[in-house]
């Protein structure tokens, strides 16, 4: 029974939601969005699954999640329920698409660059913090 009762917390554990739980994007769009949905309910696993892997990007997404966690209780719940507001899309070409947008709780206009590699549609956050690129 002892033994029963020290496993049960670990299969809780290992029942978690795994990367290959995640749908790829079917375009631009959807990629931008499920980042976006991913960032403002805290799930940072999420959104690593729809960013471009380079190092890079994972400095900024980590300071997104730090900035995340210092907020209150009741900041956080207010991202949780912000909605995504697009205010614009621009292709610049076949494979790239930026997104402008905001969200319900603070309002403040963002953009994210989302590119297609390898037949999957990703976000490029350095773009967010260097538009010049």
């Amino acid at each position: 029974m002892k033994y029963l009762l020290f496993c049960i917390p670990f299969l809780f554990f290992s029942c978690g939601t795994a990367t290959s739980d995640y749908k790829n994007a079917d375009n631009a769009l959807d990629a931008g969005r499920e980042f976006i949905d991913a960032c403002l309910k805290g799930d940072f696993s999420r959104a690593a699954y729809y960013m471009l892997p380079e190092d890079t990007n994972k400095k900024f997404l980590d300071g997104l999640e730090k900035q995340y966690r210092e907020k209150g209780r009741d900041g956080r719940q207010q991202y949780r329920e912000a909605s995504i507001n697009i205010a614009g899309i621009d292709n610049p070409a076949e494979t790239i698409t930026i997104i402008n947008y905001s969200n319900s709780y603070d309002k403040v206009g963002h953009k994210i660059k989302v590119i297609q590699q390898e037949n999957r549609w990703l976000v490029d956050l350095k773009y967010t913090f260097n538009p010049n690129l």
